[in-house]
């Protein structure tokens, strides 16, 4: 029994950080970011959790009262300043890893006009013989920075590539830019993570980082 469940947990876990939808398996800096952030903060509240467990098992098995000098050690280091440090640090982390995600213009920069509809996706960008639009699917070239200008055209989406990037709600008229980033050349599975009807579980796209060849082809419409 204790030899499957020894093999089994490690199995689930290992499932649960890999896969099409993964945030933790990451495929561009954007995504690396939110995932290191989750990592901070899954080790940060481990680390409260085991103090807190710890303070209730001396406060049940202790056998001898402390004295003042024991109390403020476990109250004031232990009670106070431990966590203090450690919700500081998830802060620092928050926003450091936060102002690195910020879509900022810079050279070489692809802009896409993506529109949430029930229930698709409607792709627009500039192309070598003019705008090209696609359907449900998304191309960008691999390793340069992408901005989605995100808006909707009936009721709130959610645009969201977990190995890309974080997710982005599409709003009707407003429009909420997330910048993306694939690193290498792949096909990435994208959903709509805002409910929006009943075909929302279908509400699917996809990305698609070509690499240089592959991008130039795309942009004289020679792409699929």
């Amino acid at each position: 029994m204790l030899h499957a469940l020894g093999t089994a947990v490690p199995a689930l876990v290992a499932g649960g950080c890999s896969g099409p939808l993964s945030t933790l398996d990451s495929a561009g800096p954007a995504a690396r970011d939110v995932a290191t952030l989750w990592w901070a903060m899954l080790a940060g509240a481990t680390l409260l959790t085991l103090l807190v467990v710890a303070l209730l098992a001396l406060a049940f098995l202790r056998r001898a009262r402390q004295g003042e000098t024991g109390a403020a050690l476990w109250i004031g280091w232990l009670g106070l300043a431990m966590p203090g440090v450690v919700l500081l640090a998830l802060l620092g982390s928050a926003l450091v890893l936060g102002e690195r995600m910020i879509a900022r213009s810079e050279p070489g920069l692809v802009v896409v006009e993506a529109t949430g509809h029930q229930w698709f996706w409607d792709f627009r960008q500039p192309g070598a013989e003019g705008a090209i639009a696609t359907r449900d699917v998304l191309h960008i070239p691999a390793g340069r920075p992408v901005h989605v200008r995100i808006a909707a055209a009936d009721v709130i989406h959610g645009f969201w590539v977990p190995r890309l990037a974080g997710k982005m709600d599409a709003i009707p008229g407003h429009v909420n830019v997330l910048r993306i980033e694939a690193a290498q050349p792949g096909v990435f599975e994208g959903q709509c993570a805002e409910f929006c009807g009943l075909d929302h579980t279908g509400h699917r796209f996809r990305v698609i980082a070509h690499d240089e060849a592959g991008w130039a082809a795309f942009q004289r419409g020679e792409g699929p």
